[in-house]
């Protein structure tokens, strides 16, 4: 007797977008892509479960490339069936002066599990500097039949509610299946032990539900680091999220010491600091609340952040240069 035959999981794409977006971000009227849709085929290709037609990032991508060409002289219909390769193709033709339209790669992030998955629909301003795919079903239930085409997958997403040894093999598994070369676990229990081991594999943890501002963090580095990879930015490798080295309480007290120490340099990387902590703030807001710029806002927050946690070394070092009686006066000064 054969056995059944296990359903494949559905892959949902994000983010999503609404005609009115893809119109501001291809430079189209809404009323060109309705046209386009009916007489082309170029319209969304996905449908929400409410039945609305919404564009995926693969969607958009190919009509930036379709709306560059025809805004320098090709015929919509003579490319609108054209592939995206081809596309490509056909703006790299056409000089220098249209290569910028191409559409910058996108790593691929999979998400797995059905209370991250739901938790994302709130928060889908965190993913939108990745294409996500999302599988709202638990790791043990696709562990052996998720596919995800031939495209690769730059981090594996899986939400573990209580981390165990078994559980953390399977992701890794599961990794190695899909080549994912990054992997981050989201979870509600879990003892040192495990994380520590998870550290160990160079896998990621976060307690779920996790702060939006790092999820964005954490997908505008994996963005980075694939730019980087591909030669396109000398960017750099992006470190981890710094906690704040001093409280503002902390840094108002080291303001004050340029009094004792007849020098303005504590003062001055004060003033950077409390600036900088501002501006990680500002631009946390943007990553979360913004769909557009979330990309841009991600590598913004990751290079304040930083900048800053740089500056607090640096008046660590201004501080250590004057010996321990300035560190008994900063926290008589917080007191």
């Amino acid at each position: 007797m054969n056995a059944p035959i296990k359903d494949i999981p559905e892959l949902e794409p994000r983010p999503l977008y609404g005609i009115g977006t893809v119109a501001r971000l291809t430079g189209l009227k809404p009323d060109t892509l309705r046209v386009w849709e009916r007489r082309y085929g170029l319209g969304a290709s996905y449908k929400s479960p409410s039945g609305r037609r919404q564009y995926t990032q693969a969607d958009l991508e190919h009509l930036q490339l379709i709306a560059a060409l025809v805004g320098d002289g090709a015929r919509i219909g003579e490319i609108a069936a054209s592939e995206r390769k081809t596309l490509e193709l056909l703006v790299k033709g056409r000089g220098k002066h249209l290569e910028r339209a191409l559409p910058a790669p996108k790593p691929r992030v999979l998400f797995v599990g059905a209370e991250l998955c739901s938790w994302l629909d709130g928060h889908q301003g965190c993913i939108s500097s990745v294409s996500a795919l999302l599988v709202r079903q638990s790791l043990t239930e696709i562990a052996e039949t998720l596919e995800v085409g031939n495209e690769p997958v730059s981090l594996l997403v899986v939400d573990c509610p209580a981390v165990s040894m078994s559980q953390i093999q399977a992701v890794e598994k599961l990794a190695e299946r899909l080549g994912s070369p990054g992997v981050m676990v989201t979870y509600r229990m879990a003892n040192e032990r495990w994380l520590a081991e998870l550290a160990r594999r160079g896998a990621n943890a976060l307690e779920f539900p996790m702060e939006p501002a790092r999820l964005a963090y954490e997908m505008g580095r994996v963005a980075v680091e694939m730019e980087t990879s591909q030669g396109e930015y000398d960017l750099g490798e992006l470190v981890k999220a710094k906690p704040r080295m001093y409280s503002d309480s902390e840094l108002q007290a080291a303001g004050k010491l340029k009094r004792m120490l007849n020098c303005e340099c504590p003062n001055h990387i004060v003033e950077l600091i409390t600036m900088l902590n501002h501006f990680e703030e500002y631009s946390t807001n943007c990553a979360v609340d913004s769909w557009a710029d979330a990309a841009v806002h991600s590598c913004i927050y990751a290079y304040t952040n930083q900048a800053r946690y740089l500056m607090e070394k640096a008046l660590k070092s201004v501080l250590d240069e004057r010996g321990v009686e300035y560190h008994s006066l900063l926290r008589e000064f917080s007191n």
